[in-house]
């Protein structure tokens, strides 16, 4: 054979080997940033299933505010409907899984802000111990959100990086989208101390 089909070849094979290499680095990524995904949903879903025995034991208090229990059970049914798909992660999605668990945040902490005019529910140990496994939940879904954030970052990076660009059109791979903080999160709330009697 010609000296030149050989360097021809081994080019391809290099080429080849390069372009397979580089697929491979992409869909590690992808295969991260999926698995991230299901650590946030799996953190989320704990918040999810602690909420039932909450609302049992708010329940107990005869005349707590059923109103405020109805829109903690909304906003989980809401947040429970919300998918995602993995495979995708687009921005549009995650802002709306983002929404509906906010949603069901801000349900949770007006039955919190509730439950502070009721000492003996405050102070009942099945509360106690769900408001600490909540408040734990709430740390953990922090966690994970912050480490979907830095997967997807290195993902989005690797497809939009030269040549991993080139490697990324030409099998598809689509940017991912990110949490972002919630709107007026960038402003320090007014506090306000009123020490007059």
């Amino acid at each position: 054979m010609n000296k030149t089909i050989w360097i021809i070849i081994i080019a391809a094979v290099a080429l080849g080997l390069y372009v397979m290499a580089g697929y491979n680095r992409l869909v590690k990524a992808d295969e991260a940033a999926s698995s991230a995904w299901a650590q946030v949903e799996n953190v989320y879903q704990r918040r999810a299933d602690l909420i039932p025995n909450l609302v049992n034991t708010v329940k107990g208090s005869a005349d707590f505010e059923s109103s405020t229990l109805q829109n903690v059970i909304e906003a989980r049914a809401a947040a429970s409907g919300v998918k995602v798909d993995p495979s995708k992660l687009s921005e549009g999605d995650i802002a709306n899984f983002e929404k509906a668990q906010g949603n069901l945040s801000s349900a949770l902490n007006r039955l919190m802000v509730v439950v502070e005019r009721y000492p003996d529910l405050k102070s009942s140990k099945n509360f106690l111990e769900l408001q600490a496994q909540l408040e734990g939940t709430e740390n953990r879904i922090t966690v994970e959100r912050m480490k979907f954030n830095e997967v997807v970052q290195k993902y989005n990076v690797g497809i939009r990086r030269f040549p991993g660009n080139i490697i990324a059109g030409m099998f598809d791979f689509e940017k991912k989208g990110y949490f972002q903080a919630t709107e007026g999160a960038d402003k320090a709330p007014e506090v306000s101390f009123d020490f007059k009697k």
